[in-house]
């Protein structure tokens, strides 16, 4: 019978083995490894090619923390498999990344302490800074990260707090506009899918609408049928669909919510989109683009949150910022008449 023994854990490799080795002193090797040290060509590359033969890399966590900065940004997301917050991940960890920042996701999805329990992880890992897309933070762990130092960038947020730098998109003006969007295709009846989350993104949009229509001397119904998912989208669809005053005109808070309440608009009452039923969503995530929905809707301009981020991030100044406050674009398709 043979044993099998495990490899015994080999060392990394120490910037004292890399100076000995390239014979020259361990601040020689640091100055080379730090941007705008002063170091001579010789030297330098005797230091590089003891590095390359020794497998030597630089522990910039290490090296942050010394001077309190660890390169490391948390982003704090409660629905990863939703498209538009992956979206968010997939295009701000990308230009975080590129300039040099160490990105830790952390996935707060199921219960409420879980959110509380990542935004204390950030502490524990002493991030430069903590990009919060989940809306669910209470404002007073918030303070607790601005009071020890913390930067916290709030995505469709503004808490009445002092301390964290807000990006928004104007939902207000969208949601209005999305009402007189219906309006002027010649709907009257009027309806918001909404869901039960309480964001205050979410809750923008639907109040926004909900007054936009009181102002025009139409009523809107609102479904909240549960959190804000396709299944919620479709559940909404049989609550005011299958009711005696169906609506004519439709807005989802979210494309996500949009897709499940068309697929049952079409296939559960057989409705024709957008002649006998007008839908707007918000977002504009790839799907809403599917031939299948041609969604009207509402695009939030990821990119320009993430340059923003990144601005934020790189700026040596403290002192948070007034908000920002970024437009949406309507992208115009088929599920709304002309």
């Amino acid at each position: 019978m043979t044993t099998s023994r495990s490899r015994p854990k080999k060392a990394s490799v120490s910037a004292i083995r890399v100076a000995e080795l390239a014979g020259v002193s361990r601040s020689a090797v640091s100055r080379t490894f730090t941007d705008g040290a002063s170091v001579s060509p010789a030297t330098r590359a005797k230091v590089l090619a003891a590095a390359e033969k020794l497998g030597y890399h630089v522990n910039h966590l290490a090296r942050g923390l010394i001077h309190h900065r660890s390169g490391i940004v948390c982003m704090i997301v409660a629905e990863l498999q939703a498209p538009f917050h992956s979206n968010v991940v997939e295009v701000t960890t990308r230009k975080l990344q590129a300039i040099g920042k160490v990105v830790m996701v952390l996935n707060t999805a199921g219960q409420p302490d879980n959110v509380e329990a990542a935004l204390r992880q950030t502490l524990n890992y002493r991030a430069d800074a903590t990009v919060v897309v989940s809306g669910a933070p209470p404002v007073s762990l918030i303070e607790t990260c601005i009071e020890n130092g913390q930067r916290v960038i709030l995505i469709n947020r503004d808490d009445p707090i002092e301390g964290p730098e807000i990006v928004l998109v104007d939902n207000e003006s969208a949601a209005r506009e999305a009402c007189l969007m219906l309006h002027r295709a010649g709907c009257r009846r009027l309806a918001v899918v909404s869901s039960t989350a309480g964001t205050p993104s979410i809750v923008t949009r639907e109040q926004s609408f909900v007054a936009a229509a009181a102002e025009l001397g139409l009523e809107a119904q609102v479904s909240r049928a549960g959190p804000t998912s396709y299944a919620t989208g479709a559940e909404g669809a049989r609550q005011l669909l299958g009711a005696s005053s169906r609506p004519a005109g439709v807005f989802c808070v979210t494309d996500l919510l949009a897709l499940g309440f068309m697929d049952v608009a079409r296939l559960e009452f057989r409705l024709d989109i957008p002649e006998a039923l007008c839908v707007v969503g918000f977002d504009d995530i790839p799907q809403a683009g599917w031939i299948g929905y041609n969604l009207t809707t509402f695009r939030q301009p990821i990119g320009e949150i993430a340059d923003h981020i990144v601005a934020i991030i790189e700026k040596d100044e403290a002192d948070p910022a007034p908000p920002k406050r970024l437009p949406t674009q309507v992208a115009w398709r088929k599920s709304v008449r002309p």
